[in-house]
Order: C-alpha cells, then sequence, then structure tokens
C-alpha cells in the first residue's frame, strides 16, 4: 500500500512539474509573438534602428522631432505602398539633400525589417 501511495505521489508531482512546465512555455510563446505591426513599432520607436521620432513625431511617440513632417495620414501621402518603402529605404533617391538616413541602403534596418516599419508607418 505504501509503494502504491508512494508511486501515485511520484505520478502526481511529475504531472504537476510538467503542467508547470507547460505553463511557463505558453506563457513565454505568448510573450515573444509580437504583430508585424508592432514590431514595427518598436523599430520605429527604437533609437538603435529606426528611430523615427528623433526627427518626427508619431502619435504615441514620447518626445518627437519636428525637423521633418509629422508621421500622420500616411496613406492619403503615399497612395503607392511602395513609394513609401523607397522614401524609407533611400530618401536620397527623390531629394538628394535629405537628411533622412537611408535606412536601406545602408543596411540600418534589415530588408524584414525595413518591410515592417514600412507597414506600421502606412498604418498611421
Amino acid at each position: 500500500m505504501t509503494r502504491r501511495r508512494n508511486l501515485l505521489i511520484t505520478l502526481a508531482s511529475s504531472l504537476a512539474i510538467m503542467g508547470g512546465s507547460f505553463a511557463l512555455v505558453s506563457t513565454a510563446s505568448a510573450e515573444k509573438k509580437m504583430t508585424a505591426l508592432e514590431e514595427g513599432k518598436q523599430l520605429a520607436f527604437s533609437r538603435k534602428k529606426g528611430n523615427c521620432l528623433a526627427c518626427h513625431s508619431i502619435p504615441g511617440g514620447k518626445s518627437p522631432g519636428n525637423i521633418a513632417p509629422p508621421l500622420v495620414a500616411m496613406k492619403q501621402r503615399y497612395p503607392d505602398k511602395s513609394r513609401l518603402h523607397k522614401q524609407i529605404w533611400d530618401a536620397t533617391i527623390a531629394n538628394p539633400d535629405s537628411t533622412m538616413p537611408p535606412f536601406g541602403r545602408h543596411q540600418i534596418l534589415s530588408n524584414s525589417e525595413l518591410d515592417k516599419v514600412v507597414d506600421y508607418i502606412y498604418s498611421l
């Protein structure tokens, strides 16, 4: 009887530990999953990547710059999303005197990161 009881306790403990492990994995996975727009926003606001707030005012951004146009109504300003992509890729193509860094040409952002930033900016 004692052996059976010990076996049941061991089994119950193992199941509890496994259940807790699965809960941790599920929580970690849920925390890691951001939408592409959320990732784009994070990149755009990051001082180490997009740093769009250094020059632009963006809804929800803190301490925005004012040397570039506010990023609002982007679908109206750029009905063709590919033009916005080109602007962020290398603004000096349209304006050789632009102070905006060429995020794609200088590989400040990877292609995937650039696409996410474009998607986010386009959603504004």
